[in-house]
């Protein structure tokens, strides 16, 4: 499996709550948020990791630089205005791939239930994308996630709607026929990871919900209080 990571962004709420770190570098249990993902990846079977950071991640740089792994690690550096464009500029380092699984740098969640997830992605030949989500809802802007009864994704809403269950967990597994959406959706003008998504449904690509009990992303620094202690109570 080949893996990518999105971590350009500025970490602006953790800077306003006084952590001076790059956020991929911030520790949760003493380890470092892109530390974990790598560590996680390496389990799983990963055949190449890519990652992409802005130009002023320069600890990030030579964190990334002093690693020594048994599998490629491409880097790409360069700030980009959002999500989705750091997604396009990541991509050529995974044009080739058949399927991928893409995240941000900041979930925390059970491993177990990720093996299950990449497992369960690695099987399926009827899906373009199987989207992780949870109920278990502690974003600012949650991104809710529309599914029929057997999880098939039927689109996604940017406010609350009667009887929503699930929101987006910021980790996507996906394939080429995804990935060819993204040059046409960024020249549209959309913007963020969220409206990727649903460009997605909107081309009639078939994508599917895998429920993780609980995922916290870690924005603020109470984020990574009550992600230390979900670590603790796996």
């Amino acid at each position: 499996m080949k893996y990518a990571v999105i971590a350009a962004g500025q970490g602006s709420r953790l800077v306003s709550d006084g952590i001076s770190v790059s956020k991929p570098l911030l520790e949760v249990n003493g380890e470092p948020l892109l530390q974990r993902l790598i560590a996680l990846f390496m389990r799983h079977n990963a055949e190449s990791i890519a990652l992409i950071i802005n130009e002023e991640m320069d600890d990030v740089k030579e964190f990334v630089t002093g690693l020594n792994l048994p599998i490629p690690l491409d880097l790409v550096v360069k700030s980009t205005p959002d999500s989705l464009h750091s997604f396009y500029e990541l991509s050529v380092k995974i044009q080739h791939a058949d399927k991928f699984c893409l995240t941000t740098v900041d979930p925390i969640f059970r491993e177990e239930e990720f093996s299950s997830y990449i497992s369960a992605f690695q099987s399926d030949d009827n899906n373009d994308a199987l989207m992780a989500v949870t109920d278990f809802i502690d974003d600012e802007k949650p991104l809710y996630v529309k599914t029929d009864q057997n999880l098939n994704i039927l689109g996604y809403e940017n406010e609350y709607y009667a009887n929503a269950q699930y929101v987006s967990g910021g980790i996507y597994c996906l394939n080429n026929k995804v990935l060819s959406l993204l040059p046409d959706v960024v020249k549209s003008g959309v913007t963020r990871m969220r409206g990727f998504q649903q460009a997605i449904i909107d081309a009639g690509l078939k994508a599917k919900a895998y429920p993780f009990s609980k995922i916290i992303d870690v924005d603020h620094a109470s984020d990574r209080k009550k992600a230390e202690e979900f670590i603790r109570n796996m």
